[in-house]
């Protein structure tokens, strides 16, 4: 079986090899064949040791594809199922289910510690304990969500992160209110997301902010009022909001320099909302005094900030309904050969999202 290995942390090149194998199906798992899989910033993040995740392992956790086969004790599922790859499935049990937030699960953690693949030299592990850079994975039921004929596996896959994840930011966790203003800094696939759940929730104002002239430009076909390069970002909020500040800005970059920024531009009493997955050693600093003064909330949204099956479906019926552009985002398409390809065009802001068909 075919799949992208990278063998050591802080390698910057996968090796596409064809003696992997799909391990630990069983009762509780199934076994799924990948068909499309997008190529995250969290995939690169994890490659250069941001985000922890052993190796070697491969990378990937936006994917769709076809149920190959199901393990005693799985309901629901059958052999030639469609599904989308769900990275963080809720256990229902723990508390963080019980109370609703399903997000905050950790079950789905635990499956990274646990090698779901190996190869003639050992065991190789599944990026957060699915890995979709591959032909063939199996993950526990928990991670295989049905999803309706009609919607494309190349659809289906990003639902299965990146536009949850910048839909959710906006909606369920910012609660973006009808007329507002708002900023949001990164303008990737979750950011380009969230720019479009802040205008299916009727921001009057919605500022891209990017360095990449082409993300910018990209920015404004879905739903930005205006896109700047981060120099320019002050000027905006002096001529949209008299100085005061946005009454939501969006980090979606996942770095301490740029929530310091976005924490900055938001109003006294408005919301700072970070989207991006960062470092564990890097630090943001509010001191005490502005943190009581200004009043303003700092929310971080994991996954969306909601329950992920949920987010699916409204995804599919805003999509369905045409008030989000889901294939636009796709930006370049390529095979598995190529995904070195799609990580320079991600690492170089060239690509929104990558889809690797496989």
């Amino acid at each position: 079986m075919r799949a992208a290995v990278l063998h050591e942390i802080g390698q910057e090149k996968l090796e596409v090899l064809d003696d992997v194998e799909a391990v630990g199906f069983g009762p509780g798992k199934v076994k799924l064949r990948i068909r499309a899989t997008g190529l995250c910033h969290s995939d690169v993040s994890a490659m250069s040791g941001i985000l922890p995740q052993p190796a070697p392992f491969i990378p990937g956790h936006e994917g769709a594809g076809e149920v190959v086969d199901v393990g005693d004790g799985v309901s629901g599922l059958s052999a030639g199922d469609r599904v989308l790859v769900c990275w963080l499935p809720a256990c229902g049990a723990c508390p963080s289910c019980k109370r609703g937030q399903t997000q905050l699960c950790l079950a789905g953690f635990m499956n990274a510690g646990t090698p779901n693949f190996k190869r003639p030299g050992g065991d190789v592990f599944g990026f957060a304990g699915t890995g979709t850079f591959t032909e063939e994975v199996v993950v526990g039921a928990g991670c295989a969500v049905p999803i309706p004929d009609d919607v494309p596996f190349e659809i289906a896959a990003l639902i299965g992160c990146g536009v949850t994840t910048g839909l959710g930011a906006a909606i369920n966790t910012a609660k973006v209110e009808a007329g507002s203003s708002v900023a949001v800094i990164g303008c990737g696939g979750v950011g380009i997301s969230t720019i479009q759940g802040a205008r299916v929730q009727g921001a009057a104002q919605i500022v891209a902010v990017d360095p990449v002239a082409s993300r910018r430009e990209a920015a404004l076909r879905f739903g930005a009022t205006e896109a700047v390069a981060p120099d320019q970002l002050a000027d905006a909020k002096q001529r949209i909001t008299g100085g005061e500040g946005f009454d939501y800005v969006f980090e979606v970059v996942g770095k301490s320099a740029t929530a310091r920024t976005a924490y900055e531009h938001t109003r006294r009493g408005g919301t700072l909302c970070v989207v991006g997955a960062g470092a564990m050693d890097d630090h943001l600093q509010v001191n005490m005094f502005e943190l009581f003064f200004d009043e303003k909330r700092i929310l971080p949204s994991m996954y969306g900030g909601g329950d992920v099956l949920r987010s699916y479906e409204r995804a599919i019926a805003l999509w369905r309904a045409g008030r989000i552009d889901l294939e636009s985002m796709i930006t370049h398409r390529v095979r598995l050969e190529e995904v070195n390809d799609a990580l320079d065009q991600m690492r170089t802001g060239e690509s929104l999202r990558t889809c690797i068909e496989l």
